[in-house]
């Protein structure tokens, strides 16, 4: 699935996702600036996440809730991760064996250790404006 779109397309592309995707594994390919947070915010709100997503760069990692306090999912920034063992380090197994929604930035920097199942989405920039996602 190929989908181009523009920031006012967002959530309409977040449904899309949600309704298509065939695991709660996503795993976020593009350049920096390219709108992997900003498509991640638009994923958690569509799934009636509580509170506001953020890019959890320092933190490596972001937990979010349902607006009703359920466990919604996990959001992964390994970006500054030097090697995989890091990703084992802060509890990576442990979160991957939840029933949850993982969303990974940065995936590549864990490739040896990439849970299966697993959905594999590539953002690339076409201009200022506008994106192409692809669900590889």
């Amino acid at each position: 699935m190929i989908i181009p779109y523009t920031i006012s397309q967002i959530p309409n592309v977040a449904k899309q996702l949600i309704a298509n995707v065939p695991s709660k594994t996503l795993c976020f390919y593009g350049e920096m600036g390219a709108g992997k947070t900003t498509l991640i915010k638009a994923l958690v709100k569509e799934l009636e996440g509580s509170g506001s997503a953020s890019s959890p760069t320092f933190g490596i990692v972001n937990e979010y809730q349902r607006n009703n306090g359920e466990l919604l999912g996990y959001h992964f920034d390994f970006y500054r991760l030097e090697d995989e063992s890091e990703a084992w380090d802060l509890g990576l197994e442990d979160y991957l064996s939840t029933d949850t929604w993982i969303f990974m930035e940065w995936p590549e920097k864990i490739k040896g250790i990439l849970p299966e199942p697993r959905t594999e989405i590539k953002i690339e920039i076409l201009d200022e404006k506008t994106r192409r996602l692809t669900i590889l």
